[in-house]
């Protein structure tokens, strides 16, 4: 009889019969190739376990032997290059224990080698301690990884380290902290000094919060330990507490182990953590006591003892900045960040870049601000990443410049005095104007009429502003880039979120939706009055808060009439609470943020006043009681109770899920708290989202999730008649027909939503905002166009715009060999280029569409990349540009008019190019978590990257010694992508660049470290690292 329950059993005959027999549902799924291997293999274990253990004990190892044998026999059967003579085991059976000499005071570790087991700290279990003795004594290389390091520990451990750093050829490394100042010095220094021993120590606390602790010993044997766990490198966790510890055994748990070992060589490669010798002593002293107690000094003359890094994220920001500065200038570029996450330092990294750039001189700089607080602490940014204490002046009501070139100015100074009228339009070459959500004010104005600096950049964290003046104007009339609430929590620069769907009591499906968003009138006529939904609200408030009476909450309204009544409500159940607007004096306005601060009142309510960057940094609370349907308002609002402050450990969300009308997006909305983007928030919401930012939760009450299921399937299952409408309401709302990238960025679309469903043109008639047309071929262009809305840099654009403009194909005949295949797939068989611009000639409406996507994406600032590698300057391919792999195999020559090439393996060799094409597929099981197959291949740092190879490739074949040896100027290219495909469609892959042979593991298959010849840029560093936050 089968329990009722969860399984990952494979089905076998008599399992077959009992779910034949089975009244109750139950669910199957197949096997995915890429695991199934390891999948059979264990059902075979158990098997072949319990058959052997079931041998007569008279001839117990004679028969076991014999039955191995004849397995390992069967096994040669289905493949011919496994060695069975090598394979067969000798008789007696015995089982090598070691080879060569014992180190002095040896003893094996109680755990087998071959066995993982937990170490609880029980009178059976052996110590933590004497474990590590043993495995030390034992190992050839030893990596610790333990957020504090004591004396006390090391003491203990100090005689079996010093013996094993004394053997040749071994290795240690520590990696460290100086988080809480918990970490004693001298002991840092102790492990430094040991004979090839080295440590690295990480002094930015909020940023790495490294908790970890693991003690990794491995052995060229194969027979590697580890000890993961609770225990730090001190005398009380390695002796008395009541630590857990799991040991990960090599042998056994191969999956495990790679992932343990490659999460650590990511680590050290990090650099967070940096080089400790005694140069950096003092420093890490003064880390330790900085954690103890004092603070950094909040001055315009604070400079770091070390050089300032930008985050990770940070330096995807200024990669997309420099990457629209391909061309020639001037730029505008508007940077969007929420308050808290480092907006201004990105200024200065980005101003250090320029400087660099301009060979040690400084670009004349003014930086616009509107608060004096801003500037001085701009000011000091700014020095200290250039780390010069005299850059730059203050130049506001207290403060004159010695000098013009390099400005911090107040915007209050500057509308009174309006220097800009005496300036040259080009006095500046850089200008930052922060908290750019109010450049559109008069005050802004004539500044920004006037100056035309190389590079023009804003900085705001609220770009929608609720007078609804236009600030994208001085910006290209878009967004350069944006920093998501994501990465800036997982980096602890603002707090994390407690979101809480709660099922609303209203339906607001039936409401008229005009120009993006519910008429306001009719919400208001909802909402306002509305005592049975704010009863609701009340009941939530005190069901989610710990202690309403000592929140600092806002609430979101529709109106200021629905503001007021809330407010109402909310005193009249006892919580204080006032509401606001931006009609509200300003000593009302100042006097309501003090009074909620000194939590005299719990709650404002408002409509639009706290979207733009008016900060309360104590606020606990949100309650969204309207449905928001703009993104950026929902995360300006949002952002308004995530800033740091030293009482508040998160930020509880209490949002209203009510009955939405069909063109409210909640997968927007989800999609933007998700810590990767790409996972599908269908199966997030149904999973009970595993993937958030750190220390964040998201909540949703069974109504609550029904509604939102729903929504997020009609959105992602938005099929052609849902995509015509919207052209329609489009063309009804603004009075004029769509192109293809506004309609895209104003239903938050991807490309693919459209191409998947039809063409462009094709939707466009259905909506009756543009002429029929007739093309023959219209079904197999569709897919073709479909195919190549991945090019993204200027050598295919530009080459594939002239051949269709001109026929001309010499220049560039692989590249257009390359869009012909694309456009034709298996349609039309032709043999030149002329042939596929003939027969898009046929089709001239598809043809036009052709020519206009191809605009849209030479249009895209991110798609101006040209540079080619030093080493494959001879092939068509563009650093960090996407393709599919025909497009490789034609770019390098192995396909062609004449010879179409295939390609089924990820690897492929080219002898007339001397070169090895290596195809990486990050995610191989089609299931979005598969601990056995993520860890094969992925970036260990931006220099770095982990392949394993075919299966068959050992060391010593031809194929493994080409590998390894990279002579006679062969080359081996690496493409890498995440997915195998999406939404049907198979993805192409990211051009890496050339690598070379840095050390390997193993054989058949082989565990190659690439070293990339081309750093690889932050946003591609964080999605190939599989092994960090």
């Amino acid at each position: 009889m089968l329990k009722a329950g969860l399984y990952e059993q494979v089905v076998d005959a008599e399992l077959r019969r009992a779910l034949e027999e089975l009244s109750a549902q139950a669910s199957e799924r197949d096997l995915d190739p890429a695991e199934s291997h390891q999948i059979l293999a264990a059902h075979l274990t158990r098997l072949i376990e319990a058959v052997l253990a079931r041998q007569p004990s008279k001839s117990r190892l004679n028969d076991q032997l014999a039955l191995c044998n004849q397995l390992i026999a069967l096994l040669a059967d289905a493949d011919p290059g496994f060695e069975v003579e090598k394979s067969q085991l000798a008789e007696p059976v015995r089982q090598l224990m070691s080879v060569g000499e014992e180190a002095p005071g040896f003893k094996r570790p109680d755990i087998p080698l071959t066995e993982s087991g937990l170490l609880t700290g029980t009178r059976l279990d052996p110590s933590l301690l004497s474990q590590l003795k043993k495995e030390i004594l034992a190992a050839d290389r030893i990596d610790i990884l333990c957020s504090f390091v004591k004396w006390s520990g090391i003491q203990l451990l100090l005689e079996e380290l010093q013996t094993f750093c004394r053997r040749p050829d071994t290795q240690l490394r520590v990696i460290t902290t100086s988080y809480m100042g918990a970490t004693d010095a001298p002991a840092v220094k102790l492990l430094a000094e040991l004979p090839g021993a080295e440590v690295r120590v990480s002094y930015d606390v909020q940023r790495t919060r490294l908790h970890a602790k693991a003690y990794l010993f491995e052995r060229d044997t194969g027979f590697g330990s580890a000890y993961i766990g609770s225990a730090n490198l001190s005398r009380p966790a390695l002796t008395e507490g009541l630590e857990w510890t799991v040991k990960v055994s090599e042998y056994a748990s191969p999956a495990m182990w790679r992932k343990v070992a490659a999460t650590f060589q990511t680590y050290w490669n990090d650099p967070e953590f940096e080089h400790y010798d005694e140069t950096e002593h003092q420093r890490l002293i003064q880390a330790l006591r900085r954690e103890q107690g004092s603070s950094r000094p909040n001055d315009t003359h604070w400079q770091p003892a070390f050089d300032l890094r930008p985050y990770p994220f940070q330096e995807e920001i200024l990669d997309q900045l420099a990457a629209e500065r391909a061309e020639p200038g001037p730029h505008r570029q508007l940077v969007v960040a929420a308050t808290g996450t480092g907006k201004t330092l990105i200024a200065a990294f980005d101003y250090r870049r320029q400087v660099s750039a301009n060979g040690g001189q400084y670009p004349r700089l003014l930086f616009v601000a509107h608060r004096r607080e801003i500037l001085q602490q701009a000011l000091a940014s700014f020095r200290a990443v250039l780390r010069d204490q005299n850059f730059g002046d203050l130049f506001d009501g207290q403060n004159e410049p010695a000098q013009a070139e390099h400005l911090f100015a107040s915007i209050q100074t500057l509308h009174r005095r309006r220097p800009w009228e005496a300036w040259a339009a080009d006095a500046f070459d850089y200008v930052v104007i922060d908290e750019t959500h109010r450049s559109a004010a008069e005050s802004y104005q004539g500044l920004l009429d006037t100056l035309r600096p190389q590079i023009l950049l804003g900085l705001t964290a609220t770009p929608e502003r609720g007078d609804g003046e236009d600030i994208l104007r001085y910006f290209d009339n878009r967004t350069s880039a944006e920093i998501r609430l994501p990465d800036a929590i997982t980096r602890r620069l603002l707090v994390p979120f407690h979101y809480f769907g709660v099922s609303d009591s209203e339906d607001y499906s039936q409401l008229t939706w005009e120009r993006g968003g519910y008429r306001t009138k009719e919400l208001d006529n909802l909402l306002t009055g509305n005592e049975v939904r704010a009863a609701l609200v009340i009941k939530q408030v005190h069901q989610r808060l710990m202690n309403p009476h000592q929140a600092r909450g806002l609430g979101f309204c529709v109106s200021v009439a629905h503001a007021r009544f809330m407010a109402r409500c909310f005193n009249k159940a006892g919580l204080p609470s006032m509401a606001l607007s931006a009609d509200s004096p300003a000593e009302e306005r100042n006097g309501a943020r003090q009074r909620l601060q000194r939590r005299e009142i719990n709650f404002i309510f408002t409509v639009d006043l706290y979207n733009e960057g008016v900060d309360i940094p104590e606020v606990d609370a949100v309650l969204f009681l309207r449905p928001t349907e703009s993104l950026t308002v929902f995360l300006q609002q949002l952002g308004r109770g995530l800033r740091l402050t030293e009482d508040k450990d998160y930020l509880t969300v209490l949002d209203f899920v009510g009955q939405v009308h069909r063109n409210f997006r909640f997968d927007r909305r989800f999609r933007a708290l998700l810590s990767n983007p790409q996972q599908s928030v269908e199966k997030e919401i149904e999973a009970g989202f595993p993937h958030l930012p750190a220390g964040c939760s998201i909540e949703l009450e069974r109504v609550a999730k029904e509604r939102v299921l729903a929504n997020v399937r009609q959105s992602v299952l938005r099929n052609r008649s849902h995509l015509v409408q919207d052209i329609a309401r489009f063309r009804a709302d603004t009075g004029r027909s769509p192109s293809l990238p506004e309609f895209l960025r104003v239903q938050g679309l991807e490309a693919d939503d459209v191409y998947r469903r039809d063409s462009w043109a094709r939707l466009c008639v259905h909506a009756g905002v543009r002429e029929d047309f007739t093309a023959p071929d219209e079904k197999a262009l569709t897919k073709g166009l479909r195919r190549i809305l991945h090019v993204d840099d200027r050598l295919r654009l530009d080459a594939w715009q002239q051949w269709l403009t001109t026929g001309d194909d010499s220049e560039h005949a692989a590249l257009v060999f390359g869009l012909c295949t694309a456009l034709t797939g298996n349609t039309l068989k032709a043999e030149t280029s002329a042939e596929v611009r003939e027969w898009l000639q046929h089709n001239p409406a598809l043809e036009s569409e052709l020519k206009e996507l191809l605009s849209w994406r030479v249009a895209i600032p991110e798609n101006r990349r040209v540079r080619q590698p030093e080493r494959t300057q001879d092939l068509p391919l563009v650093l960090h540009a996407s393709y599919t792999r025909d497009e490789v195999l034609a770019a390098v020559g192995e396909s062609t008019w004449e010879r179409r090439a295939e390609l089924r393996e990820g690897v492929r060799y080219c002898p007339h190019l001397n070169a090895d094409l290596l195809f990486v597929t990050l995610n191989k099981s089609e299931r979005d978590y598969s601990p056995s197959t993520l860890y094969e291949d992925y970036a260990i740092s931006n220099r770095l990257f982990h392949w394993q190879s075919q299966s068959t490739t050992s060391d010593t074949s031809p194929t493994g010694r080409r590998y390894i040896e990279n002579a006679d100027g062969h080359r081996i290219l690496l493409f890498v992508r995440e997915d195998k495909k999406r939404n049907g469609l198979a993805q192409p892959y990211t051009y890496a660049g050339p690598v070379r042979y840095a050390r390997h593991e193993g054989s058949r298959p082989m565990s190659i470290v690439w070293e990339l010849e081309e750093l690889l840029p932050a946003k591609l560093l964080r999605k190939w690292l599989r092994l960090v936050a």
